[in-house]
């Protein structure tokens, strides 16, 4: 990701504190859209999304800490920290954080990822303050207890086994253990049973605390609001929970790359009494941080990303074989995932899988025509906009960006380098990643036979 030059300024100390340091980072145009960064002598970053003309506000804190930063006692200690920071703290009770974004009509949430975690809380710009308050608190004043840590595995639990009643998200989690392995990107972020069971108060208040320093968080803003503002209340916050004692602390850099993906020809099935057959069918992508990452983007589109993409006209609308049938990739630091998903009946599995085979090989080898090409653009670039229209999606994506690429890209750059993307750019990394032996996870209602051809429809 590419960023414009920021320009820098030396915020003078008040009452003894040391100098925060703060950056323009994209100036907007008349004010609208000018995304600025603050750094506080404790290492935490601040960024805010300026637009005055809305009358709502999003802020969130993200923290530098995800499933894949787990030992395997650990799997599922980052998403049960997220629910155990609701909890309470020593100004609030659960009913009291709860209680107070919804006196103000807001949304409060939380997610965990493989690289992150975030918290959330969208309000009316006027109830910014309050926000700002309670999602810092949940963060710095947690208490963590005993009680609520076993009240709040019997959740954690149930959330498993939602999970688990929904074949279509299960697949997912099953591509990812093919592709990975058992390794921290291989595993589940909501952990297992067992380990869930196993954590203890302990291991997650030491995981809190290692992950948690104002070092590995980010906080961001998006929507009517002013950034000294936000920064001074953001700042009173986490100084009265002592959290900004280091004044010589430095933010922690994004992740670099740690360990390139090398999968091919790998199987998991899961035999399940399901109506559908769920099938994911792919292979190593790019890392996040790959300049054919635009490219990909196009590709992804272009042949399962919409209604007029070639998986979808081939496989639903001309023979009706399932009802909801894409393309995907996921971006990590230093790797990254292209799969094929469908939904279909169990006995029509091998049609769809050679299908989808015949569409990958063809556009590895031929590409894909000019006309696709210029029309996953126009989808892409829509899509790009359109998803950015809310107060959420802004806050998620200059806290993202500041915190796994250190750097912000306006939307006008993002639409002109998706329009910068060559025919011949997207037939390159088609052959570079479709080109590849894939691999695949199914579940279903399986026979031993199938199970068979199953296998070898990867080699």
């Amino acid at each position: 990701m590419t960023s414009r030059s920021p320009r820098a300024t030396a915020r003078p100390s008040s009452e003894g504190r040391a100098v925060a340091r703060t950056q323009t980072l994209l100036p907007g145009k008349d004010g609208i859209g000018t995304v600025r960064r603050t750094t506080l002598p404790g290492g935490l970053r601040i960024v805010t999304e300026t637009l005055p003309s809305v009358r709502s506000a999003t802020f969130g804190i993200w923290a530098h800490v995800g499933s894949r930063d787990e030992t395997p006692a650990l799997n599922g200690a980052t998403h049960y920290l997220e629910h155990l920071l609701f909890k309470g703290t020593r100004k609030r009770s659960a009913l009291d954080i709860s209680a107070a974004i919804d006196a103000v009509g807001g949304e409060m949430n939380a997610f965990t990822a493989k690289e992150y975690t975030c918290y959330y809380a969208r309000v009316l710009d006027t109830d910014l303050p309050l926000a700002i308050d309670v999602v810092c608190d949940m963060l710095t004043g947690s208490f963590i207890l005993e009680e609520d840590v076993d009240a709040e595995r019997g959740v954690i639990l149930e959330e498993i086994a939602m999970t688990e009643d929904d074949p279509g998200d299960v697949v997912h989690e099953l591509f990812a253990k093919t592709m990975f392995g058992d390794t921290p990107l291989g595993r589940p972020v909501l952990g297992t049973v067992d380990t869930v069971n196993g954590l203890s108060r302990g291991q997650i208040a030491r995981f809190y605390k290692k992950h948690y320093d104002p070092t590995h968080l980010v906080v961001a803003a998006a929507g009517n609001v002013d950034h000294a503002t936000v920064v001074r209340q953001v700042r009173r916050a986490f100084e009265k929970a002592g959290a900004l004692s280091r004044t010589d602390a430095v933010p922690v850099a994004p992740r670099d790359g740690l360990r390139p993906l090398r999968a091919a020809g790998r199987v998991e099935l899961l035999n399940r009494k399901t109506e559908q057959a769920h099938v994911v069918l792919g292979m190593p992508g790019l890392a996040r941080t790959d300049e054919r990452r635009w490219a990909l983007g196009v590709l992804n589109t272009a042949l399962g990303g919409g209604m007029s993409s070639r998986l979808f006209q081939e496989v639903r609308e001309k023979r009706g074989l399932a009802y909801s049938v894409y393309s995907y990739t996921s971006g990590f630091a230093d790797c990254g995932l292209f799969g094929v998903y469908a939904g279909c009946r169990p006995g029509q599995v091998h049609d769809v899988l050679k299908i989808c085979r015949d569409e990958l090989h063809k556009v590895a080898s031929d590409g894909l025509t000019d006309d696709e090409i210029a029309r996953a653009v126009g989808q892409l670039s829509g899509s790009t906009v359109l998803g950015l229209e809310d107060t959420g999606a802004l806050m998620n994506r200059i806290g993202k960006s500041e915190l796994c690429w250190g750097t912000q890209m306006s939307v006008d750059d993002m639409l002109d380098r998706i329009a910068a993307v060559t025919p011949d750019e997207v037939r390159e990394v088609a052959r570079d990643v479709l080109d590849q032996r894939p691999s695949l996870s199914v579940i279903g209602p399986l026979k031993d036979k199938q199970a068979d051809r199953l296998h070898q429809a990867v080699s």
